[in-house]
């Protein structure tokens, strides 16, 4: 579709929206949010005929892009047929999308309980672990974004958390590695795996084996920073939840579904979690789907014990119906051997190449379509191009960044001192150059504040 000038259909969204449209993690009255007339593909429009690149793919769930029409016509089709129905029962669309989504799974992640998305997923899959160990605490990472429900959030290990910590649901945060901005003085990768494991031990020890259900990390984290683990980590991780009995939760929320080049990103370390949540790319976000896969064993605990939780939309047909169409898609179209591929030709050199001309860029981390710059002050101090949790006049350097991004035609994902890079995994060789082209001009305006300016 071609974006063409509608200002007055524009104005009137927006003034609908500023009246009663409450948005989430705002400051309602600071906040001017875009008026957007249409998508397709890796490509957004305004009612004032500016079209975006969307280098953040919604927040990270649009894994095939705007309006696929395959998509599309799966949800029109199921919406003909049966447009809903309630979850006791078996209907062919979530039959099918939970046994697409098992044969893709690592290990023996074969039961499938279907949510709206992925926070009731994390809730859920903490409520399994909890029953099935019959222990209470639960460790976290810092550095994680989990959801934004009530022990979601309180998992999370970013400033989201602080205004709804409780500090009683019996999570437990520790440092998971990351030798950019290590916590354990480590000077190699080898080093900060090991310390981190110790670290992870350390905190068992004085927590108590015995009163931990769980572990919960993302394989890579997302929206805190694509910081992937080090080599042994997550083997490690999964060699301590065994010794001490303890629920290994893998969140793939973000990371899953072709994001970083396989299927789950827990195949690139040979690992397999007791529980994995997922959402998002399950079916690009056409219509809120997320849920956690179980292995046999969790699931054997409620063969003859109920399951205390279910949501009255779980696996809805057309949430349902659009997974199939997705997963059918990304089979047929090789959309994660796409994500593979360009995130190892195009995105990987060309942010390489970025970051010999632009003194801003401190770190690049990621695989497939799932890359993070970390804009710093000083290359050498490593000093965050803004502080920590920076608002107002303090996060001016990046907002500086964002709005040149924009002026140039590209939407980016920014989080505190970091841009991510995380395209559409379908996106084109010629659209991952012309983001990296415009993020080449923005990374100017960063520049303009870093100690070499």
């Amino acid at each position: 579709m071609t974006p063409h000038v509608d200002s007055r259909a524009g104005a009137a969204v927006k003034a609908a929206d500023r009246a009663h449209v409450f948005h989430s993690w705002s400051a309602q009255g600071l906040i001017d949010p875009l008026a957007v007339a249409g998508a397709e593909g890796s490509y957004f429009w305004d009612y004032e005929g500016n079209r975006y690149l969307d280098f953040t793919s919604g927040l990270v769930f649009t894994n095939i892009g705007y309006q696929h029409p395959k998509v599309v016509a799966a949800i029109q089709e199921q919406a003909a047929k049966l447009s809903t129905f309630a979850p006791a029962f078996a209907v062919e669309p979530r039959s099918e999308a939970a046994r697409l989504i098992a044969e893709r799974t690592p290990g023996d992640l074969d039961k499938i309980f279907f949510t709206n998305g992925g926070a009731e997923a994390i809730e859920n899959a903490v409520r399994m672990a909890r029953l099935h160990t019959g222990r209470h605490k639960v460790l976290a990472a810092y550095r994680s974004y989990h959801g934004g429900t009530t022990t979601a959030i309180n998992l999370t290990g970013d400033p989201r958390r602080w205004a709804s910590d409780n500090g009683t649901s019996g999570t437990v945060h520790f440092w998971a590695p990351f030798l950019y901005r290590s916590a354990f003085y480590a000077e190699n990768e080898a080093e900060e795996c090991a310390r981190a494991l110790q670290h992870l031990e350390d905190t068992i020890a004085f927590e108590g084996p015995a009163a931990i259900a769980a572990i919960v990390l993302e394989t890579i984290p997302g929206t805190a920073g694509i910081m992937t683990p080090p080599a042994g980590y997550l083997a490690g991780v999964r060699e301590i939840c065994d010794r001490y009995g303890i629920v290994f939760v893998l969140d793939e929320v973000m990371a899953g579904f072709g994001r970083t080049g396989k299927w789950f990103a827990a195949e690139h370390f040979d690992v397999v979690p007791d529980l994995m949540t997922f959402a998002k790319g399950v079916n690009s976000g056409y219509v809120p789907l997320g849920g956690v896969a179980i292995s046999g064993a969790i699931a054997e605990t409620f063969d003859k014990r109920p399951y205390p939780g279910g949501l009255t939309y779980s696996g809805h047909p057309l949430a349902c119906a659009a997974a199939v169409a997705t997963i059918q898609v990304m089979e047929e179209e090789r959309v994660v051997e796409n994500a593979a591929l360009i995130g190892e030709t195009v995105i990987a050199p060309g942010l390489r190449e970025l970051a010999e001309r632009h003194p801003s860029i401190g770190e690049i981390r990621g695989t497939g379509m799932f890359w993070a710059l970390d804009l710093v002050k000083d290359r050498e101090t490593r000093e965050p191009l803004v502080p920590y949790n920076a608002s107002g006049a303090d996060n001016a350097p990046m907002a500086a960044f964002g709005a040149a991004c924009k002026k140039n035609g590209l939407w980016p994902f920014i989080n505190m001192n970091r841009t991510h890079v995380v395209p559409p995994c379908n996106v084109t060789e010629a659209e991952a150059k012309e983001g990296l082209a415009a993020l080449d001009i923005a990374l100017s305006a960063a520049d303009e504040h870093t100690t070499a300016a």
